[in-house]
Protein backbone atom coordinates (compact mmCIF):
# COMPACT_ATOMS: atom_id res chain seq x y z
CA UNK A 1 0.00 0.00 0.00
CA UNK A 2 1.65 3.27 -0.89
CA UNK A 3 0.09 6.83 0.30
CA UNK A 4 1.23 10.14 -0.95
CA UNK A 5 0.11 13.34 1.12
CA UNK A 6 -1.08 16.40 -1.58
CA UNK A 7 -0.41 19.21 0.35
CA UNK A 8 -2.58 21.97 -0.96
CA UNK A 9 -0.47 26.08 -0.73
CA UNK A 10 -2.05 27.62 -3.78
CA UNK A 11 -3.99 30.00 -1.81
CA UNK A 12 -3.43 33.87 -1.32
CA UNK A 13 -4.06 33.84 2.01
CA UNK A 14 -4.01 37.41 3.06
CA UNK A 15 -5.99 37.68 6.05
CA UNK A 16 -2.87 37.60 8.33
CA UNK A 17 -3.01 41.53 6.60
CA UNK A 18 0.93 40.29 5.15
CA UNK A 19 1.60 41.34 1.58
CA UNK A 20 2.07 37.60 0.47
CA UNK A 21 1.17 33.81 0.47
CA UNK A 22 0.53 32.86 4.50
CA UNK A 23 2.20 29.70 3.35
CA UNK A 24 5.40 31.33 3.11
CA UNK A 25 5.48 33.51 5.97
CA UNK A 26 8.46 32.23 8.10
CA UNK A 27 7.39 31.68 12.22
CA UNK A 28 10.11 31.30 14.38
CA UNK A 29 12.67 30.43 11.60
CA UNK A 30 11.03 28.04 9.31
CA UNK A 31 7.74 28.76 6.57
CA UNK A 32 4.41 27.56 7.63
CA UNK A 33 4.78 26.11 4.22
CA UNK A 34 8.01 24.03 5.44
CA UNK A 35 6.35 23.22 8.74
CA UNK A 36 3.95 21.47 7.26
CA UNK A 37 5.84 19.10 4.63
CA UNK A 38 7.90 18.46 7.58
CA UNK A 39 5.24 16.87 9.30
CA UNK A 40 4.31 14.20 6.70
CA UNK A 41 8.41 13.41 5.81
CA UNK A 42 8.87 12.72 9.14
CA UNK A 43 5.53 10.27 9.10
CA UNK A 44 7.23 6.10 8.37
CA UNK A 45 4.03 5.79 6.56
CA UNK A 46 4.05 8.47 3.67
CA UNK A 47 5.91 7.74 0.48
CA UNK A 48 5.75 10.74 -0.85
CA UNK A 49 5.00 13.97 -0.69
CA UNK A 50 3.46 16.83 -3.61
CA UNK A 51 2.68 20.42 -3.39
CA UNK A 52 -0.08 22.22 -5.14
CA UNK A 53 1.29 26.10 -5.49
CA UNK A 54 0.28 29.06 -7.33
CA UNK A 55 2.62 29.42 -10.44
CA UNK A 56 3.07 33.20 -8.84
CA UNK A 57 4.56 31.87 -5.81
CA UNK A 58 7.48 29.57 -7.76
CA UNK A 59 10.35 31.41 -6.50
CA UNK A 60 9.04 31.34 -2.89
CA UNK A 61 8.43 27.46 -2.97
CA UNK A 62 11.91 26.79 -4.23
CA UNK A 63 13.13 28.73 -1.27
CA UNK A 64 10.98 27.17 1.45
CA UNK A 65 11.13 23.46 -0.07
CA UNK A 66 15.23 23.60 -0.79
CA UNK A 67 17.19 20.42 -0.37
CA UNK A 68 13.75 18.86 0.49
CA UNK A 69 12.78 15.38 -1.27
CA UNK A 70 9.11 16.01 -2.84
CA UNK A 71 7.15 15.75 -5.98
CA UNK A 72 7.67 18.49 -8.51
CA UNK A 73 5.47 21.55 -7.48
CA UNK A 74 2.02 21.27 -9.13
CA UNK A 75 -0.11 24.34 -10.63
CA UNK A 76 -3.37 25.38 -8.64
CA UNK A 77 -6.34 26.07 -10.72
CA UNK A 78 -8.41 28.99 -9.76
CA UNK A 79 -10.28 27.44 -6.65
CA UNK A 80 -9.28 25.17 -3.94
CA UNK A 81 -11.32 22.33 -5.88
CA UNK A 82 -9.73 23.10 -9.48
CA UNK A 83 -6.40 22.98 -7.49
CA UNK A 84 -6.81 19.73 -6.01
CA UNK A 85 -7.91 18.25 -8.64
CA UNK A 86 -5.00 19.31 -10.60
CA UNK A 87 -2.49 17.98 -7.69
CA UNK A 88 -4.50 14.32 -7.86
CA UNK A 89 -4.42 14.30 -11.87
CA UNK A 90 -0.49 14.90 -11.70
CA UNK A 91 -0.39 11.39 -9.28
CA UNK A 92 -2.36 9.47 -12.24
CA UNK A 93 1.03 7.69 -13.13
CA UNK A 94 2.61 7.23 -9.70
CA UNK A 95 -1.35 5.42 -8.79
CA UNK A 96 -1.24 5.60 -4.99
CA UNK A 97 -3.49 3.10 -2.69
CA UNK A 98 -4.58 6.35 -0.44
CA UNK A 99 -3.78 10.29 -0.85
CA UNK A 100 -3.83 12.77 1.99
CA UNK A 101 -5.03 15.85 1.04
CA UNK A 102 -3.66 18.63 4.11
CA UNK A 103 -4.17 22.43 4.26
CA UNK A 104 -0.60 23.84 4.15
CA UNK A 105 -1.98 26.68 6.25
CA UNK A 106 -2.14 23.90 8.94
CA UNK A 107 1.45 23.43 9.75
CA UNK A 108 0.74 21.61 13.56
CA UNK A 109 -0.54 18.51 11.95
CA UNK A 110 0.86 15.33 14.30
CA UNK A 111 2.15 12.20 13.53
CA UNK A 112 -0.98 10.62 16.07
CA UNK A 113 -3.36 12.54 13.57
CA UNK A 114 -2.04 10.96 10.55
CA UNK A 115 -2.05 7.59 11.60
CA UNK A 116 -5.65 7.72 12.86
CA UNK A 117 -6.51 8.77 9.21
CA UNK A 118 -4.39 6.32 7.77
CA UNK A 119 -5.88 3.43 10.55
CA UNK A 120 -9.60 4.28 9.11
CA UNK A 121 -8.29 4.15 5.53
CA UNK A 122 -7.92 0.19 5.98
CA UNK A 123 -11.87 0.04 6.07
CA UNK A 124 -12.88 2.84 4.47
CA UNK A 125 -12.48 5.12 1.02
CA UNK A 126 -12.92 8.64 2.87
CA UNK A 127 -12.13 9.65 6.39
CA UNK A 128 -12.33 13.41 7.85
CA UNK A 129 -10.94 14.51 11.37
CA UNK A 130 -13.01 16.33 13.15
CA UNK A 131 -13.73 18.44 16.42
CA UNK A 132 -16.69 18.68 18.37
CA UNK A 133 -18.24 22.40 19.12
CA UNK A 134 -18.30 23.62 22.74
CA UNK A 135 -20.37 26.84 21.70
CA UNK A 136 -23.72 27.48 21.49
CA UNK A 137 -24.75 27.72 17.41
CA UNK A 138 -27.41 30.69 16.28
CA UNK A 139 -28.82 31.39 13.65
CA UNK A 140 -30.05 35.20 12.14
CA UNK A 141 -31.28 37.35 10.01
CA UNK A 142 -31.31 40.86 9.62
CA UNK A 143 -29.01 41.54 12.86
CA UNK A 144 -31.78 39.08 14.79
CA UNK A 145 -31.64 35.51 16.30
CA UNK A 146 -33.96 33.62 14.07
CA UNK A 147 -33.20 29.89 15.97
CA UNK A 148 -31.05 27.41 17.65
CA UNK A 149 -28.68 24.69 15.92
CA UNK A 150 -28.03 21.35 17.91
CA UNK A 151 -24.24 21.12 18.17
CA UNK A 152 -24.07 17.72 18.73
CA UNK A 153 -25.11 17.02 15.44
CA UNK A 154 -22.37 19.47 14.20
CA UNK A 155 -18.39 19.04 14.03
CA UNK A 156 -15.45 21.06 12.77
CA UNK A 157 -13.67 19.62 10.02
CA UNK A 158 -9.69 20.01 9.55
CA UNK A 159 -7.66 18.75 7.38
CA UNK A 160 -5.56 15.99 6.19
CA UNK A 161 -8.75 14.15 4.73
CA UNK A 162 -7.82 10.79 3.42
CA UNK A 163 -8.91 9.13 0.65
CA UNK A 164 -8.88 5.81 -1.73
CA UNK A 165 -6.73 8.14 -4.52
CA UNK A 166 -8.90 5.82 -7.20
CA UNK A 167 -11.83 7.17 -5.88
CA UNK A 168 -11.76 10.69 -5.01
CA UNK A 169 -9.79 11.15 -8.61
CA UNK A 170 -13.01 9.80 -10.13
CA UNK A 171 -14.87 11.99 -8.10
CA UNK A 172 -12.86 15.33 -9.22
CA UNK A 173 -13.50 14.27 -12.50
CA UNK A 174 -17.33 13.85 -12.36
CA UNK A 175 -18.34 16.72 -10.44
CA UNK A 176 -15.59 19.13 -11.94
CA UNK A 177 -16.76 22.74 -11.49
CA UNK A 178 -19.12 22.32 -8.68
CA UNK A 179 -16.56 24.20 -6.13
CA UNK A 180 -17.83 22.10 -3.29
CA UNK A 181 -16.57 23.51 0.52
CA UNK A 182 -13.71 20.48 0.55
CA UNK A 183 -12.90 16.90 -0.47
CA UNK A 184 -14.89 15.31 1.92
CA UNK A 185 -18.10 17.12 0.40
CA UNK A 186 -17.36 16.07 -2.74
CA UNK A 187 -16.49 12.87 -1.99
CA UNK A 188 -20.22 12.68 0.20
CA UNK A 189 -21.68 13.62 -3.26
CA UNK A 190 -20.20 10.94 -5.00
CA UNK A 191 -21.64 8.57 -2.90
CA UNK A 192 -18.48 7.53 -1.11
CA UNK A 193 -19.06 6.88 2.99
CA UNK A 194 -16.84 9.60 5.01
CA UNK A 195 -15.68 7.96 8.28
CA UNK A 196 -14.72 10.20 11.30
CA UNK A 197 -11.31 10.40 13.16
CA UNK A 198 -10.81 12.55 15.78
CA UNK A 199 -8.39 15.56 15.41
CA UNK A 200 -6.63 18.05 17.22
CA UNK A 201 -7.09 21.42 18.74
CA UNK A 202 -3.60 21.97 18.40
CA UNK A 203 -4.24 21.05 14.40
CA UNK A 204 -5.86 24.75 13.67
CA UNK A 205 -5.60 26.80 10.15
CA UNK A 206 -3.59 30.02 10.22
CA UNK A 207 -5.75 32.44 8.85
CA UNK A 208 -5.51 35.65 10.79
CA UNK A 209 -2.54 37.32 12.65
CA UNK A 210 -4.01 35.99 16.05
CA UNK A 211 -3.69 32.70 14.71
CA UNK A 212 0.22 33.73 13.42
CA UNK A 213 1.04 35.00 17.19
CA UNK A 214 -0.66 31.99 18.79
CA UNK A 215 1.70 29.85 16.39
CA UNK A 216 4.69 31.22 17.72
CA UNK A 217 3.87 30.99 21.02
CA UNK A 218 3.03 27.45 20.63
CA UNK A 219 6.70 26.76 18.81
CA UNK A 220 8.64 29.22 21.28
CA UNK A 221 7.13 27.01 23.97
CA UNK A 222 8.23 24.11 22.55
CA UNK A 223 11.80 25.51 22.81
CA UNK A 224 12.91 25.45 26.35
CA UNK A 225 16.55 24.92 26.19
CA UNK A 226 18.09 28.38 26.03
CA UNK A 227 21.53 29.01 25.36
CA UNK A 228 23.32 31.89 25.35
CA UNK A 229 27.29 32.13 23.56
CA UNK A 230 29.89 34.59 23.26
CA UNK A 231 31.89 35.90 20.42
CA UNK A 232 34.78 38.24 20.37
CA UNK A 233 37.09 39.34 17.32
CA UNK A 234 39.71 41.83 16.61
CA UNK A 235 41.12 42.93 13.23
CA UNK A 236 43.96 45.43 12.50
CA UNK A 237 43.97 48.23 10.15
CA UNK A 238 45.39 48.24 6.64
CA UNK A 239 46.04 50.81 3.59
CA UNK A 240 42.66 50.68 1.80
CA UNK A 241 39.04 53.20 1.11
CA UNK A 242 36.39 51.39 3.23
CA UNK A 243 35.80 49.07 5.85
CA UNK A 244 32.86 45.93 6.70
CA UNK A 245 31.12 46.45 9.51
CA UNK A 246 27.99 44.49 10.03
CA UNK A 247 27.48 43.56 6.69
CA UNK A 248 28.06 47.13 5.75
CA UNK A 249 30.40 48.85 3.46
CA UNK A 250 31.46 52.40 5.28
CA UNK A 251 34.27 54.63 3.14
CA UNK A 252 37.40 55.28 5.52
CA UNK A 253 40.82 55.75 4.87
CA UNK A 254 41.51 52.35 5.95
CA UNK A 255 40.37 48.98 5.55
CA UNK A 256 40.63 46.19 8.04
CA UNK A 257 43.02 43.34 7.58
CA UNK A 258 41.65 39.52 7.35
CA UNK A 259 41.68 36.92 4.98
CA UNK A 260 38.22 37.12 4.16
CA UNK A 261 36.37 40.84 3.85
CA UNK A 262 37.44 41.21 7.86
CA UNK A 263 34.50 41.87 9.30
CA UNK A 264 35.11 41.98 12.90
CA UNK A 265 31.56 42.58 13.39
CA UNK A 266 30.28 39.53 11.86
CA UNK A 267 33.05 37.08 13.13
CA UNK A 268 32.61 37.75 16.61
CA UNK A 269 28.28 37.21 16.02
CA UNK A 270 29.71 34.37 13.94
CA UNK A 271 31.13 32.97 17.44
CA UNK A 272 28.46 34.37 19.18
CA UNK A 273 26.04 32.24 17.68
CA UNK A 274 28.97 28.86 17.58
CA UNK A 275 29.27 29.16 20.72
CA UNK A 276 25.55 28.86 21.54
CA UNK A 277 25.47 25.36 19.67
CA UNK A 278 28.92 24.17 20.77
CA UNK A 279 29.73 24.10 17.20
CA UNK A 280 33.46 25.01 17.75
CA UNK A 281 34.89 28.90 16.61
CA UNK A 282 35.03 30.38 12.90
CA UNK A 283 38.30 29.10 12.54
CA UNK A 284 36.77 25.80 12.81
CA UNK A 285 34.41 25.95 9.99
CA UNK A 286 36.56 28.84 8.04
CA UNK A 287 40.37 27.92 8.28
CA UNK A 288 42.30 31.30 7.39
CA UNK A 289 44.96 28.96 5.84
CA UNK A 290 41.83 27.80 3.22
CA UNK A 291 42.54 29.97 -0.11
CA UNK A 292 38.88 29.25 -0.98
CA UNK A 293 37.98 31.78 1.63
CA UNK A 294 40.02 34.64 1.05
CA UNK A 295 38.22 37.72 0.17
CA UNK A 296 35.10 35.90 1.04
CA UNK A 297 32.21 37.93 2.47
CA UNK A 298 31.72 37.27 6.13
CA UNK A 299 28.08 37.30 5.33
CA UNK A 300 28.70 33.24 4.23
CA UNK A 301 29.95 32.85 7.67
CA UNK A 302 27.43 33.96 10.19
CA UNK A 303 24.65 32.48 7.42
CA UNK A 304 26.31 28.89 8.17
CA UNK A 305 26.26 29.48 12.05
CA UNK A 306 22.25 30.29 11.76
CA UNK A 307 21.87 27.40 9.39
CA UNK A 308 23.59 25.24 12.57
CA UNK A 309 20.86 26.63 14.86
CA UNK A 310 18.00 25.61 12.59
CA UNK A 311 19.52 22.09 11.91
CA UNK A 312 19.02 21.42 15.48
CA UNK A 313 15.23 23.08 15.76
CA UNK A 314 16.03 25.97 17.45
CA UNK A 315 15.71 29.14 16.51
CA UNK A 316 17.63 32.87 17.51
CA UNK A 317 15.78 35.05 20.18
CA UNK A 318 18.46 37.51 20.54
CA UNK A 319 21.98 39.41 19.40
CA UNK A 320 23.83 42.34 20.83
CA UNK A 321 26.89 43.29 19.20
CA UNK A 322 29.35 45.88 20.31
CA UNK A 323 31.74 47.46 17.92
CA UNK A 324 34.87 49.30 19.56
CA UNK A 325 36.63 51.82 17.54
CA UNK A 326 37.54 55.63 17.41
CA UNK A 327 36.75 55.63 14.16
CA UNK A 328 34.75 55.54 12.16
CA UNK A 329 31.89 56.34 13.74
CA UNK A 330 29.26 53.71 14.38
CA UNK A 331 26.19 56.10 14.92
CA UNK A 332 25.36 56.87 11.68
CA UNK A 333 25.99 53.33 10.31
CA UNK A 334 23.92 51.27 13.02
CA UNK A 335 20.28 51.12 11.84
CA UNK A 336 21.70 49.94 8.50
CA UNK A 337 24.04 47.35 10.36
CA UNK A 338 20.73 46.17 12.11
CA UNK A 339 18.67 45.93 9.42
CA UNK A 340 21.23 43.96 7.25
CA UNK A 341 22.17 41.50 10.20
CA UNK A 342 18.36 40.43 10.62
CA UNK A 343 17.83 40.20 7.05
CA UNK A 344 20.90 37.54 7.04
CA UNK A 345 19.60 35.91 10.23
CA UNK A 346 15.78 36.34 9.25
CA UNK A 347 14.77 37.19 12.54
CA UNK A 348 12.92 40.85 13.27
CA UNK A 349 15.01 43.73 13.30
CA UNK A 350 13.88 44.59 17.11
CA UNK A 351 15.80 40.96 17.75
CA UNK A 352 19.26 43.12 16.61
CA UNK A 353 21.00 44.99 19.01
CA UNK A 354 23.99 47.36 17.52
CA UNK A 355 26.12 49.11 19.82
CA UNK A 356 29.05 51.31 19.24
CA UNK A 357 31.72 52.49 22.10
CA UNK A 358 35.21 53.58 22.49
CA UNK A 359 37.76 52.89 24.83
CA UNK A 360 38.68 57.01 25.52
CA UNK A 361 41.78 56.59 23.83
CA UNK A 362 43.41 53.76 25.60
CA UNK A 363 44.93 50.53 23.95
CA UNK A 364 45.03 49.62 20.58
CA UNK A 365 41.77 50.55 19.40
CA UNK A 366 42.38 53.79 21.08
CA UNK A 367 45.21 54.84 19.00
CA UNK A 368 43.56 53.59 16.11
CA UNK A 369 45.27 50.41 15.43
CA UNK A 370 42.07 48.04 14.59
CA UNK A 371 38.65 47.58 15.40
CA UNK A 372 37.33 45.40 17.95
CA UNK A 373 34.17 43.53 18.50
CA UNK A 374 31.95 41.29 21.12
CA UNK A 375 29.08 39.74 20.73
CA UNK A 376 25.92 37.96 22.89
CA UNK A 377 23.48 35.89 21.09
CA UNK A 378 20.74 33.58 22.87
CA UNK A 379 19.32 30.80 20.78
CA UNK A 380 16.42 28.74 21.58
CA UNK A 381 16.77 24.86 21.80
CA UNK A 382 13.96 22.03 21.48
CA UNK A 383 14.27 20.24 25.05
Amino acid sequence: MTTIALIVAAGKGLRTGMSFPKQYIEIAGKTILRRSIDAFLEHPAIDNICVVISDADLALYDEATKDLNVLPAVMGGATRQESVRNGLESLTDLSPDFVLIHDAARPFVSTALISRCLEMLETGQAVLPTLPLTDSLKTFSDGQITGSVNRDEIVAAQTPQGFAFAAILAAHRAFDGENLTDDTALAARAGLGVSIVEGEALNFKITTAADMAAAERHILKSLGDIRTGYGFDVHAFEAGESVWLGGVEIPYRKKLKGHSDADVALHALTDALLGAVAAGDIGVHFPPSDPVWKGAASERFISHAARLVAEKGGVISHVDLTIICEEPKIGPHRAAMTEKIADILKIQSDRVSVKGTTTEKLGFTGRGEGIAAQAVATVRLPE
